[in-house]
């Protein structure tokens, strides 16, 4: 990408395209496009119609697809029709506007979660479909795939330069702190929060506290996303993520220590785990020349502080 190239932004509002659009203007970058017709309107990229229309007033060059309806274990499974719907929708019409806008290259967002349930670990990207997916998640994970999948067709069939990452699960300044639909990381610092603030002795986490899962800070990831949209060019997805993973009853232990929560936790097995681990192989990214800078425990820290002075705008 040229500093003065056309790169189209989707999912500008949300926890990884408001990164992607921090670390676009950190390196320099003079022409960023989202897709709103004016402030706070945004064009419904569900709708075909739409979609052709942000393409139409654009004309990107460029294009990183952020936006997605995501959420945590309890959203994936309770609402797992809208999860597939959406996500096939938002997915199938933009990649269907790159091709025919011919984009000079098109960025896919997945996300660990769609691997299958008990991969080897770490995770290669080889191991993509080769096992059966963790119930909770399934409708997501599947329209994943299929996006994945059209990345590799599109480029099959007609040459298109469609790229596909897939992250680790992701936290920071942005995200989404909402105690039924949220990832663990921020819902634990939310939950802790609270916690704090109510004087509550005690605070119940779903799970056994068991499963280990890997955390990447998101600035961290928009800078590997800006890396990879000029260094990478394969069909084959790759994996982004720190190659470290924690126990969740670790992480909710350094979660409490920095919100300054004393009480005791107590874990209720009766509610689900998800998949036991996720630990994403980034061998093959860190040898392109990129890895992740921000440990953990600096990336909690950054990102409570961001809560503390953003309670009042929080995503709902």
């Amino acid at each position: 990408m040229e500093k003065n190239s056309k790169i189209l932004v989707l999912g500008h509002n949300g926890l990884v395209g408001s990164a992607i659009i921090r670390e676009l203007k950190k390196q320099g970058y003079e022409n960023i496009l989202i897709n709103e017709r004016q402030p706070d309107n945004r064009y419904d990229l569900r709708d075909p119609v739409e979609v052709s229309m942000v393409f139409h007033n654009t004309q990107p060059e460029y294009v990183f697809l952020a936006a997605a309806m995501v959420g945590g274990i309890g959203m994936n499974d309770e609402y797992s029709a809208d999860m597939i719907h959406n996500n096939l929708m938002i997915q199938t019409n933009v990649i269907e506007a790159c091709h025919v806008h011919q984009v000079k290259k098109m960025m896919f967002l997945g996300s660990s979660c769609i691997y299958p349930k008990f991969c080897p670990q770490p995770i290669k990207e080889k191991y993509l479909l080769s096992g059966e997916l963790e119930s909770s998640n399934i409708g997501y994970a599947v329209a994943k795939i299929a996006g994945l999948t059209m990345c590799k067709m599109y480029r099959k069939q007609f040459g298109d330069n469609f790229i596909s990452v897939m992250p680790t699960n992701l936290y920071g300044p942005g995200d989404n702190f909402h105690l039924e639909n949220s990832h663990v990381l921020p819902a634990l610092i939310r939950k802790f929060h609270d916690a704090k603030e109510k004087g509550q002795d005690t605070i119940v986490l779903w799970g056994t506290g068991t499963p280990m899962r890997e955390f990447l800070y998101i600035d961290d990831l928009a800078e590997g996303l800006v890396f990879l949209m000029n260094k990478y060019e394969d069909a084959q997805h790759i994996n982004i993520g720190t190659g470290k993973d924690v126990h969740i009853a670790e992480l909710a232990v350094g979660i409490s220590m920095i919100v300054g929560y004393e009480g005791k936790i107590i874990w209720d097995a009766s509610k689900p785990d998800g998949t036991p681990r996720k630990l994403l192989d980034v061998s093959k990214i860190n040898n392109l020349g990129w890895e992740a800078k921000t440990s953990l425990k600096d990336g909690i820290r950054k990102t409570y502080e961001w809560f503390l002075n953003n309670q009042e705008n929080l995503r709902k």
